[in-house]
C-alpha cells in the first residue's frame, strides 16, 4: 500500500478497506504521510462520500488510536452532550449545569472552532485563568464532586480526530457528514458515556446545511452508536438563523449566563429546555414531561445559574474578568420593511473576520469581540434603526453585514 493509491482509489470513488484506512490515517498521525497527502484524501472524502462501512471502521480507527476514558468508578448513569456547531452556539455552557443540578452525571470533552462555528473550549477561554486542560483523574474528580466536567480533548483520546480535526478547518472540508461523524462519535465513544445526545444542527449557519444530509448523519451517528453499545439519541434542530442574540466567545458566555438566571422565553431557551430535558430523561430514566419540570425548577430557583459558578471556579476561573471591547460599531438599517431572515453564515463570517475565529490553523481568538444582534425575526424595521452592534478591535472598512440581514 501506498498513501498515492488510496488517494487516486477514493478519487475515483471506489471504497478503501479497514487496513487501507488504517494505513493513510495512521500514518498521518506518525507523521509518515504528509499534511497535504491527507488533505487531498480529505477533499476525495468530502467530494465523493463514505459507505456506511468505511465510516464505522473508519471511527474504530479513532478511537483505537488512543486511550478510552474509563468511568466505571462513577456511579450511576454518564451522559454526554454534543452539538454539530454553529453561530452563537452556546448550548453546551447553559445545558451542563442545568443537568448537573438535576442530579445527572455529564461528561463533557469539547473543542475548539470549527470554520466560521465557534467552539465551547474557546468560549470558556474567554474566562481569565479557566483550566480548560484536564488530566483524566481531574475529569472524573469533578464530575464526582459537582455532576458535571468540561475539557478539551486529551492527547491521548482519539489523538487522531484531534489532528485531522485541525486540518479540516483549515483545509474547506469540514462539510462532509462522513468526517463529522466519525469526528464526533470517536470522540462520545472514547469518553465513556453510557447514553449519548447529539443536537444536529442544520442550516446555512452549520455544517450541514440541508435537511437530507443532516438525516444521512442522523442516520449514520445512529449507526455507529449502535456498533458500540451506546444508546444515542438525536435532535435535529435549526442553524439558518444565529442561536441566540450574541455571536462571539465572550459574549456568549454573557448570554449563557443571562439564560441560566432564567431568560428563557427565546428560540435559545426553547432549544435548551428541550436537549436539557431530554438529557434527564436519558440520565435518569424518567419521562420527558417530568425531566422538563425539573429543568424548569432548577433554572427558576438558581441552582443551574449556581452550578455553573461552581463549575467555573472549580475549574479556576474568575468569572469576574470576562471582559467584552469598549470599541463598538453600530449597524443601521438602509431599508425599511419586516425583518424577514438573519443569514447566519453571513453573521458568522463577519464575526470571524472581527477576529473571534479561525481563519488558519494557529491563529490567535480575540475574546473580546463579536456581535450582538439588536432586532428579531419578525420585527418590523424602520430606516436608521440599529441591526446590530459589532466588538471590534480591528478596524475595517467594510463588513458587508447588511447583507445578512433580509427586510422586505
Amino acid at each position: 500500500m501506498n498513501i498515492i493509491e488510496i488517494i487516486n482509489k477514493k478519487r475515483l470513488k471506489q471504497s478503501l478497506s479497514y487496513e487501507e484506512l488504517e494505513y493513510a490515517f495512521m500514518g498521518y498521525l506518525e507523521n509518515k504521510v504528509e499534511s497535504y497527502q491527507m488533505s487531498s484524501l480529505l477533499m476525495a472524502i468530502c467530494i465523493n462520500g463514505m459507505t456506511d462501512e468505511e465510516i464505522i471502521n473508519l471511527t474504530d480507527i479513532f478511537v483505537k488510536s488512543g486511550d478510552c476514558l474509563d468511568l466505571s468508578s462513577i456511579e450511576g448513569i454518564k451522559v454526554d452532550k454534543h452539538s454539530t456547531g454553529g453561530i452563537g452556539d452556546k448550548t453546551t455552557l447553559i445545558i451542563a449545569p442545568i443537568v448537573a443540578s438535576c442530579g445527572v452525571k455529564l461528561v463533557k470533552m469539547s473543542g475548539r472552532g470549527l470554520g466560521i462555528t465557534g467552539g465551547t473550549i474557546d468560549k470558556l477561554e474567554s474566562i481569565k485563568g479557566f483550566k480548560t486542560s484536564l488530566s483524566n483523574d481531574e475529569f472524573i474528580q469533578e464530575i464526582k464532586d459537582i455532576n458535571m466536567a468540561i475539557s478539551s480533548q486529551t492527547d491521548n483520546l482519539a489523538p487522531l480526530d484531534k489532528k485531522i480535526y485541525e486540518l479540516r478547518d483549515v483545509t474547506g472540508t469540514t462539510n462532509s457528514y462522513a468526517l463529522i461523524a466519525i469526528s464526533v462519535m470517536s470522540k462520545k465513544i472514547a469518553c465513556g458515556a453510557d447514553k449519548i445526545l447529539i443536537d444536529l444542527k442544520v442550516g446555512s449557519g452549520a455544517l450541514i446545511n440541508t435537511k437530507e444530509e443532516a438525516l444521512k448523519l442522523a442516520d449514520i451517528m445512529q449507526k455507529i452508536g449502535n456498533h458500540f453499545g451506546k444508546e444515542t439519541k438525536i435532535i435535529i434542530s435549526n442553524m439558518s438563523t444565529p442561536l441566540g442574540k450574541n455571536i462571539g466567545n465572550s459574549l456568549e458566555v454573557i448570554e449563557a449566563m443571562d439564560v441560566l438566571k432564567g431568560n428563557i422565553n427565546s428560540d435559545l431557551g426553547e432549544l435548551i429546555i428541550l436537549l436539557a430535558s431530554t438529557l434527564v430523561s436519558l440520565g435518569k430514566n424518567i419521562s420527558y414531561e417530568i425531566a422538563k419540570e425539573e429543568v424548569l425548577k432548577v433554572i427558576n430557583d438558581g441552582r443551574a445559574y449556581n452550578k455553573f459558578l461552581e463549575f467555573v471556579k472549580y475549574q479556576h476561573g474568575d468569572i469576574s474578568t470576562l471582559a467584552v471591547s469598549q470599541d463598538t460599531i453600530v449597524i443601521k438599517s438602509e431599508k425599511e420593511g419586516t425583518l424577514k431572515e438573519i443569514n447566519a453564515k453571513k453573521i458568522g463570517e463577519v464575526s470571524m473576520l472581527l477576529g473571534s475565529g479561525r481563519q488558519k490553523k494557529g491563529d490567535d481568538i480575540d475574546h473580546t469581540v463579536g456581535i450582538v444582534l439588536n432586532k428579531e425575526i419578525g420585527n418590523y424595521i424602520h430606516q436608521g434603526d440599529i441591526l446590530c452592534t459589532l466588538y471590534v478591535n480591528k478596524v475595517k472598512n467594510d463588513f458587508n453585514i447588511n447583507e445578512a440581514f433580509i427586510i422586505e
